[in-house]
């Protein structure tokens, strides 16, 4: 690892071997203002260690399926100029939590549909906790309603 022992800075490769990112995609980070690197006279990009961390921490939300916005959100409540603490990443973790939550709860929803829906063949439309007679799911907006709304009224 070629850390500059001067200033304690990382190198984009350093970082990129820590975070299994390609450099392109840390600079799209940086010019996205996702992470913040310091510059060299010589204009190379350097990282604090705390760098490493917020990588990781957009890979993650990233595979989770947040938007670079919802995360940039997030990151902004982190402090740019220190190593954030413990206290810094639990207002992360209450800002995605409420959205992990729900996004557990479809999931859920999902399996629990699908369940008795997958290989019948809709056999049984009576049974059925996809089918939606009259497209009745229609009144309560566009979209898969039956998965990502909690209840759909059915007409009897």
């Amino acid at each position: 690892m070629s850390t500059n022992l001067k200033t304690g800075l990382l190198s984009i490769g350093d970082v990129a071997r820590r975070t299994g990112l390609a450099v392109s995609a840390i600079r799209f980070y940086d010019d996205e203002g996702l992470v913040s690197a310091r510059r060299t006279p010589g204009g190379r990009r350097m990282f604090i260690r705390s760098d490493i961390r917020r990588l990781s921490f957009i890979l993650i939300a990233q595979q989770l399926g947040f938007s670079l916005e919802q995360i940039r959100a997030q990151l902004k409540k982190l402090p740019l100029e220190r190593t954030p603490t413990k206290r810094d990443w639990e207002k992360i973790s209450r800002g995605f939590r409420s959205h992990l939550d729900e996004r557990i709860a479809m999931l859920e929803r999902l399996r629990d549909r699908l369940d008795g829906c997958i290989g019948c063949g809709c056999l049984s439309l009576a049974a059925c906790k996809l089918y939606n007679p009259e497209d009745a799911a229609a009144q309560t907006g566009a979209g898969p309603r039956l998965v990502v709304q909690q209840t759909i009224s059915k007409p009897d």
